[in-house]
């Protein structure tokens, strides 16, 4: 028997897939349909025995029986394996039952920061900042359904080809969409953002190297101030994770009320009122908006008023909040630069339904948001905070955003690694008088430019001659502008 393992193992065949005595020997996808059989055998009959009783109270007698029928269902079928292999078809069965199945696997590695399944053989991960496919498959897009069943009903929703998209959240704080067909083509479509279950800090930014000491000190400072702060940039650049370590500035006296789609900020404080939107329910009634929650939350009394992500109508009320003594308010926005910003509130300004002029918006704008903080993943998959601006003001339909630091990319070097370095972009910000008054520690050398290093440049490959050349190019243009 052991040297017929052996040469099993030597043929990459799983035991799985080699049935006892009196049975055909059967190819390797006939070894991982016999995997399938079985596990579908025994989740029947677990079902079939304890239906309504998987809770986490049973979790132990459930385990238990699993182990039991996972025997059982070997001697019927004649099935050989060894003990390794009974207790990962022990594992799957239980992830079936008491877990979203082989969802679990990829929502339990640390490495992995968002999930994509496109469909059931077809799962991508990112991890490192980069997307690969992941080995994780499902059995059928029956079993995805199932699970995506599992998903929405913990949350009082439901998913059916009426209303085939929903928006829902784990039990760890993972944000999923989920769309099935006939909107989806090719079968169940899951998109999962992973809930960092240890929030990143201020100095693992700094030590990363998403931002340098001085801009933390500055946006401290900004903070503190009461100085109301937009973080823009795309999807998965980071936007969320700023604006939670932002709000770890706010001071522990105040009150502060947040206002997300899906509740994602884990704020370190105490005097918090967390609030989330709601959907319509199966009737069509009871969807509470950001644009209410954004209403109500002036009648609370807050100190601070950080909303998750401003993205419709709710960006008028707002911004006439941040104008009318709700100072040092936050929010996270869409878009690919810290200039676009502008534009993009006048948009969802618009989409409320406010007849004003563009200037009158603009206006709003430039009186309401002092700092803009732009975060953008590279090609690397490293996040990096590339602008911090000042809205220094407005002629005409203008709004001038001033940038305060920059980063600058200077290539990549030959692992493929973005190379740069961040910097004050050397003009002085317009609020040095504000963060004296309100006794912040911020000095005139914080923006002062840096040079890069001649190890920074020759790791991306160009010479101290050639990036002095360069910059000056790229003065005479702005000059010219």
């Amino acid at each position: 028997m052991a040297d017929e393992v052996q040469n099993d193992q030597a043929k990459g065949k799983g035991l799985l897939g080699r049935l006892g005595p009196g049975r055909p020997a059967r190819s390797a996808e006939d070894g991982e349909n016999t995997y399938i059989e079985l596990r579908q055998d025994v989740h029947d009959r677990l079902v079939e025995e304890m239906a309504g009783r998987t809770n986490s109270q049973q979790a132990d007698l459930v385990r238990q029986r699993i182990q039991d029928l996972v025997n059982e269902a070997a001697t019927r079928q004649n099935i050989v394996f060894s003990r390794t292999e009974r207790q990962r078809v022990v594992e799957m069965v239980e992830h079936d039952v008491l877990g979203l199945g082989p969802l679990d696997e990829l929502l339990e590695d640390p490495t992995v920061t968002d999930i994509m399944i496109n469909s059931a053989k077809n799962v991508y991960v990112e991890q490192s900042g980069v997307i690969r496919k992941s080995g994780v498959k499902f059995d059928s897009n029956a079993q995805l359904l199932q699970i995506i069943d599992r998903i929405v009903a913990r949350m009082g929703r439901r998913i059916d080809e009426s209303s085939p998209m929903v928006d829902a959240r784990l039990q760890d704080g993972s944000r999923v969409n989920i769309i099935i067909p006939p909107l989806s083509l090719k079968g169940p479509t899951i998109t999962i953002r992973k809930f960092e279950k240890e929030s990143l800090t201020v100095q693992d930014l700094v030590s990363n190297g998403t931002m340098t000491q001085a801009m933390m000190e500055y946006l401290e400072a900004a903070v503190n101030s009461r100085l109301n702060i937009a973080v823009s940039g795309g999807g998965g650049s980071g936007k969320t994770t700023t604006l939670n370590i932002l709000s770890d500035f706010i001071p522990g006296d105040e009150r502060i009320v947040t206002i997300e789609d899906a509740a994602e900020l884990k704020l370190h404080k105490l005097h918090v009122v967390p609030l989330e939107t709601r959907p319509a329910n199966v009737e069509g009634k009871g969807r509470v908006t950001m644009r209410d929650l954004v209403i109500n939350s002036l009648r609370m009394r807050p100190d601070r008023i950080v909303i998750g992500e401003c993205r419709g109508p709710e960006a008028l009320d707002m911004l006439q909040a941040m104008n009318t003594g709700h100072d040092g308010s936050l929010t996270t926005i869409h878009a690919n630069s810290a200039k676009e910003v502008i534009p993009r509130l006048e948009t969802l300004v618009l989409m409320g339904g406010a007849e004003l002029p563009s200037r009158a918006i603009r206006e709003q704008i430039a009186s309401a948001i002092n700092i803009i903080v732009h975060q953008t993943r590279l090609r690397d998959g490293t996040r990096k905070v590339v602008n911090i601006s000042e809205l220094t003001g407005i002629d005409g339909d203008d709004v001038f955003v001033t940038p305060i630091f920059v980063y600058e990319q200077l290539g990549m070097d030959p692992d493929g690694n973005v190379v740069g370095f961040h910097s004050a972009s050397g003009t002085m910000t317009m609020y040095m008088e504000h963060f004296s008054a309100s006794a912040q520690n911020i000095t005139e050398d914080m923006f002062v430019p840096v040079q890069p290093s001649d190890e920074l440049l020759a790791r991306a490959g160009i010479t101290r001659e050639l990036y002095e050349a360069e910059r000056e190019r790229e003065l005479a243009l702005l000059q010219g502008e």
